[in-house]
């Protein structure tokens, strides 16, 4: 009887959250031949997903730029996937961006994910670019699919909350498709600040980023400088779980389970997936959506 009423629960859970649901998906450049064959078994894995797009992030110096753009022309080359580069402007001049922008429409990657970037640490000078002045520099360039980020829960340097979420709507109103939010744990703050979003007149879709959270460490190292705020009951559910990776992993697909059927609820539609370079979870709570594989016939 027990596991019949189990069986029903998690049916209609799933019919919850299962629908017309879109899905991307974010990776990062590697740094050796591990994290390598990770990324793209990790690739090989979700490609069948049909995502949206998958992003690839962009680090602050060429070395990690170079990895970048490698990662993008090989998705472009070997797969069905759109492939979405991040562009900072923090650390080009605006002659380098448009290079670079028309080095990428030539070679069909038409989707950007545009960000100021990261400041120098230590830096006190105000930037002479922001994402807003990307996003227009980009729209002078050609018609690219611009995704730019959004933060729930505000942007660290941002003065308050509604300065944020000025500099956001400044993002929209040059000419982004979409925003795609910092990852979170509380979905009411999401809600609000869509709500907020709408108040002021932002009509662009604001994604959700999910981050299924396997190291609770690393999370903490994470939130500290993101200003994500985890809840204590996080804390209490994965106390103890140190050394029991398949517990956290388990642990880590229920609470992101929870978090999309709230959404769902409220009529999220698209979901962004933190990676992180793992495909395991992101894969089963697509699989959850109703998302099933789909058979390539480029590769």
């Amino acid at each position: 009887m027990l596991k019949a009423i189990a069986l029903e629960s998690l049916n209609r859970r799933i019919q919850d959250v299962q629908g017309d649901v879109r899905v991307s998906f974010e990776f990062f450049p590697p740094n050796d031949e591990k994290m390598s064959e990770m990324l793209w078994k990790s690739v090989e894995r979700l490609a069948p997903l049909q995502p949206e797009f998958v992003s690839v992030t962009y680090g602050a110096c060429s070395g990690v730029r170079h990895k970048t753009h490698d990662v993008i022309h090989r998705i472009q080359a070997e797969t069905n996937l759109v492939a979405a580069p991040h562009l900072t402007c923090i650390d080009a001049s605006r002659e380098e961006l448009i290079t670079l922008a028309k080095a990428y429409w030539n070679s069909g990657i038409k989707h950007i994910v545009a960000l100021r970037g990261d400041l120098p640490e230590g830096s006190t000078q105000k930037p002479e670019m922001y994402a807003s002045d990307l996003v227009s520099l980009l729209r002078s360039v050609a018609d690219f699919d611009i995704s730019v980020a959004a933060y729930p829960e505000v942007h660290p340097e941002a003065e308050n909350a509604q300065a944020d979420l000025l500099s956001l709507k400044r993002k929209i109103d040059a000419g982004a498709n979409r925003a795609i939010t910092q990852f979170f744990f509380d979905v009411e703050a999401f809600l609000r600040f869509r709500d907020r979003c709408v108040a002021v007149g932002i009509d662009a879709e604001i994604v959700p980023g999910i981050l299924p959270v396997t190291n609770f460490k690393q999370l903490l190292r994470f939130a500290s400088f993101t200003n994500v705020h985890v809840p204590q009951w996080m804390h209490s559910l994965y106390d103890g779980l140190e050394d029991d990776m398949e517990t956290r992993k388990l642990v880590a697909a229920n609470i992101a389970m929870e978090m999309v059927k709230v959404l769902r609820r409220e009529g999220v539609e698209q979901f962004h997936f933190y990676t992180l370079n793992r495909c395991e979870l992101s894969y089963a709570i697509c699989h959850l959506l109703g998302i099933r594989p789909v058979k390539s016939s480029k590769g």
